[in-house]
């Protein structure tokens, strides 16, 4: 809903943090959680590292509103599951993110959420409960994770993300 859009963002921020430029990050120089070619992109020109140093939420606010929320039908998920989704979208993609979310709910995982995507992801909530569906996610999430070539740098962090993230998601879907 696009009620959750807001708090959705803010969990983000909490996770995502400031400036970075770590030397074992293939995303490279990040603030907000924006890469500065994600950010290049959406400006449409070349951005110098104190343009990116000094990024707002104000700034990434709509950015993360159009190229994730949007993408994922965040409006249109369950709450929590909706964090979840977002989440997991601007860390691995929103094609990942939605392609996920399509195995888990036994959708053709072809990364764009249409009807038939939304109709099992009801289906899904009503055999199983929408808080076993959150949960079913973060799991997905954290074997996606321990996968990546660069676990053993950032897996503390990532795990404890998916940890966080999926608590305030049982939170927003009531317990």
């Amino acid at each position: 809903m696009r009620v959750n859009f807001n708090s959705a963002l803010q969990e983000l921020l909490k996770h995502e943090g400031g400036y970075v430029n770590h030397p074992r990050d293939p995303g490279g120089r990040t603030n907000l959680g924006v890469t500065q070619k994600v950010y290049e992109a959406w400006v449409g020109y070349p951005v110098s590292e104190q343009i990116m140093r000094s990024l707002t939420p104000a700034h990434v606010r709509t950015l993360y509103l159009t190229k994730y929320w949007d993408r994922v039908k965040g409006d249109e998920l369950p709450s929590g599951l909706d964090l979840c989704v977002f989440d997991f979208a601007v860390n691995a993609g929103p094609d990942r993110a939605t392609r996920y979310l399509q195995m888990l709910v036994g959708a053709k995982p072809d990364g764009v959420i249409g009807p038939k995507t939304m109709q099992a992801v009801k289906d899904k909530v009503s055999a199983v409960g929408l808080k076993e569906l959150i949960r079913g996610y973060s799991d997905l999430r954290h074997r996606y994770y321990r996968k990546l070539r660069h676990f053993s740098t950032f897996g503390r962090g990532w795990t404890r993300r998916v940890n966080e993230v999926e608590q305030a998601a049982l939170r927003l879907a009531g317990g």
